[in-house]
């Protein structure tokens, strides 16, 4: 055990006993709503945090990139979903692969025939069948088929060899531009019930749809809740961050991961600068609040800018910050903090008591 005061800085710390909180928060509200929890695996990149996912009743995990699906499979996850479309031969290849050889238990993404031919002529090639589920835009308009031309799409992908269409998969990133909880609320519920109507309509044409895959942890009180949807992939819940604490999603106080720093100058008054910039934190910016993350227990010091190694704060507080002082911040994204960093400390009050590695960084 190491107190953080003797840790070097900066350094990301994850709180122990929030983090289980946070695990055990999520898993029993999906269990209650007989939805299953398959958690994106981004936001933490971290076996010690997938594992107790898994120990808390995930059923598999959600992954962004081919490293985090090679890197869960290497430990024995079973059922991935790899909510990407795989364009370019080396993707095409790695899905063909994975397939053949763990027994079909990754599922990818598909949107459209264009991208989906040269995966259904590697799968064919191969013998193998590659397990799909169509992406639908339910308002976010990043990837997806309009509902209108769902069942369209899904004909057509599905008649092609060596595919086979699972179900339907949204992500209601949209949601946290609602400007208020209630309408946050109202626009994760009709994400959803827009989602099951699609799938309806194609087990109307024929289709099996066994997965009905909503995702985003603002929605998560909302979107998975719809009858008929059959899991959530919610992922930043793990650690939660301030992006979160802005639009509702949790409390100060629930957010796990945190960075550490030290006050490295002040030699400008009412601005301290510390060893933690962008390279630490990110630079997913709060662009309405203009922050780059929170800081904790420091009344009126606020993070108001940073550099790659340097982080520059605002401080109004009743006693000025001085060089060497220990400040903790709250990153405004949790998902892209993690991919800044090759290991974290597990803590518990003031003491690291594990350190953890991060893998399948980018």
């Amino acid at each position: 055990m190491i107190p953080l005061s003797a840790l070097p800085t900066p350094a990301l710390l994850v709180d122990l006993d929030r983090l289980e909180r946070n695990i055990l928060a999520m898993a029993g509200a999906m269990r209650a709503a007989g939805v299953a929890l398959r958690p994106h695996v981004k936001t933490s990149k971290c076996w010690e945090v997938a594992r107790r996912q898994l120990d808390a009743g995930a059923i598999g995990f959600t992954c962004s990139t081919a490293a985090e699906v090679a890197w869960l499979q290497s430990h024995g996850v079973a059922d991935l979903l790899w909510a990407h479309i795989p364009i370019g031969h080396r993707k095409v290849s790695f899905v063909v692969d994975a397939v053949a050889q763990h027994g079909g238990g990754l599922t990818v993404s598909l949107d459209s025939v264009e991208a989906a031919r040269p995966l259904s002529a590697g799968a064919a090639a191969a013998g193998v069948t590659v397990p799909f589920v169509l992406e639908v835009n339910t308002g976010h308009a990043r990837l997806g088929v309009e509902p209108a031309t769902a069942v369209a799409t899904a004909g057509a992908l599905a008649a092609l060899p060596g595919l086979r269409l699972r179900g339907v998969l949204t992500h209601e990133g949209h949601v946290s531009a609602a400007p208020d909880r209630p309408s946050l609320e109202r626009a994760g519920t009709a994400a959803g019930t827009l989602l099951v109507s699609v799938a309806a309509d194609l087990r109307a044409a024929g289709h099996e749809v066994e997965v009905v895959s909503v995702g985003s942890t603002p929605g998560a009180t909302s979107t998975p809740f719809v009858p008929g949807v059959t899991e959530s992939r919610a992922g930043t819940y793990v650690y939660f961050d301030a992006n979160q604490t802005r639009v509702g999603s949790c409390t100060l106080e629930q957010c796990a991961q945190t960075v550490l720093a030290r006050v490295a100058s002040v030699q400008r008054a009412g601005r301290p600068i510390i060893d933690a910039g962008s390279k630490a934190m990110s630079s997913d910016a709060i662009a309405l609040a203009g922050s780059f993350g929170l800081v904790l227990d420091r009344p009126g010091v606020t993070f108001a800018d940073a550099n790659e190694e340097h982080g520059f704060l605002l401080d109004d507080g009743p006693v000025p910050l001085a060089v060497g002082d220990l400040v903790r911040l709250v990153p405004n994204h949790a998902c892209t903090t993690t991919n800044m960093w090759s290991h974290l400390y597990a803590v518990r009050g003031d003491l690291a008591v594990e350190r953890w590695d991060i893998s399948a960084r980018y």
